[in-house]
């Protein structure tokens, strides 16, 4: 079996054309679908159904640290959004050290990082929504 090895700097994630960088200390991106696939019905006699959800609409959260470039894409891509409605583009998140994939083809940004200041070095977390997200979760291969 072997032993494995986690490397932080090799979760790679991309919003349209951008490699995200400068993420966070501690946990820095979560990817959610919004329902679950499968929701279970139990009748009054015990019978039980399940009814398969077809929304795979989902989220990708970044926390990034304030000094981070892509701090500056987000809120431009953000900004532009909101003016024009040309804010919707492909998002990724692949881990390198293995098989975990999660994507999707039309993605925005859900509004502008909350902005926090104090005598250290705050984060800045982004949320994006993703019309249909694919995500495959695996292992390691590492």
């Amino acid at each position: 079996m072997g032993t494995k090895t986690y490397d932080p700097n090799q979760i790679k994630a991309n919003f349209g054309p951008h490699l995200l960088t400068g993420f966070a200390k501690g946990t820095f991106i979560k990817v959610t679908r919004d329902e679950d696939t499968f929701k279970k019905y139990v009748g009054a006699d015990g019978v039980v159904t399940r009814i398969r959800s077809r929304n795979k609409s989902g989220s990708i959260e970044f926390t990034l640290s304030q000094a981070s470039p892509s701090n500056d894409f987000l809120s431009a891509i953000a900004l532009q959004d909101e003016l024009l409605g040309t804010g919707i583009m492909p998002a990724a998140v692949k881990d390198m050290n293995g098989t975990t994939l999660a994507a999707g083809g039309e993605a925005w940004v859900v509004k502008p990082a909350e902005t926090e200041y104090g005598d250290d070095a705050t984060t800045r977390p982004w949320k994006i929504d993703v019309a249909q997200l694919t995500s495959f979760v695996g292992g390691h291969l590492l």
